[in-house]
């Protein structure tokens, strides 16, 4: 099969566009601001110093990128109501949308949902926080799961991380095989590789400054070679979409 057939996907297949969150369709990360944005400058100091030790750890290479998410999402939100976070979530959003969404992003969402595409967010984020994002973008969510019992967040992930290949994983269990699909798809991390490597339309960085869109390599998926994905022209590498 020629890398022309796979880019333009089975013939009539239906078209699946998939945005990252972090970093592609935002300027920065939202999940830390959001963390401060919850309970205050004061209480998130305090509780951020908790994670000064595993953050040295993880430099060091002696704690994994999902071990040290872990200890952020259980040092913040363990024990604490589940509906208390979706609210402030509500909140958060309506505050930040502004200043933190990329208005070329905006409207290439819009453009995908006009052309008749599905269009989900696949984020590393909470989906508990980015709910009210995606609800007013008006496309679905897939987000990192957190574990509730009697209406409060345990501090644990439930599942996995959602980033590298848990974001094909997580497509495929809604979506089925992501091979029956014109995938499209955006990132800006390396969480976001696997997931540009299944697409046939893949868009590396595709709002940020010219200067940002350094390529990355990896090998696109049925290729025989390594395939970057296309560098767009329409106006933290991996700190973001942890």
């Amino acid at each position: 099969m020629s890398i022309e057939m796979l880019e333009a996907g089975p013939k009539g297949a239906k078209v699946l566009s998939v945005f990252d969150f972090d970093g592609t369709l935002t300027r920065h990360d939202s999940f830390v601001p959001f963390l401060r944005f919850a309970f205050g400058t004061r209480e998130f100091t305090l509780r951020i110093l908790r994670l000064v030790l595993p953050s040295l750890r993880y430099l060091g290479r002696g704690m994994s990128r999902d071990e040290l998410k872990a200890q952020l999402v259980s040092t913040f939100l363990a024990g604490v109501e589940a509906k208390w976070v979706g609210q402030k979530a509500e909140d958060f959003c309506q505050s930040v949308w502004p200043k933190l969404m990329r208005p070329s992003g905006l409207r290439s969402v819009a453009a995908e949902m006009a052309s008749g595409a599905e269009v989900t967010l696949c984020s590393a984020s909470p989906a508990l926080v980015l709910r009210p994002f995606a609800d007013r973008l008006g496309i679905k969510l897939i987000g990192t799961e957190l574990e509730v019992v009697d209406g409060r967040l345990t501090g644990k992930i439930s599942g996995n991380n959602c980033r590298c290949e848990n974001k094909v994983l997580r497509l495929e269990a809604i979506y089925g095989p992501l091979t029956q699909y014109r995938l499209r798809a955006w990132g800006d991390t390396r969480g976001d590789h696997e997931l540009l490597a299944a697409a046939q339309d893949a868009h590396w960085r595709h709002f940020h400054p010219v200067w940002r869109r350094s390529r990355p390599r990896f090998s696109k998926a049925g290729s025989p070679g390594s395939v970057p994905p296309r560098a767009s022209h329409s106006n933290s590498e991996d700190q973001q979409g942890a």
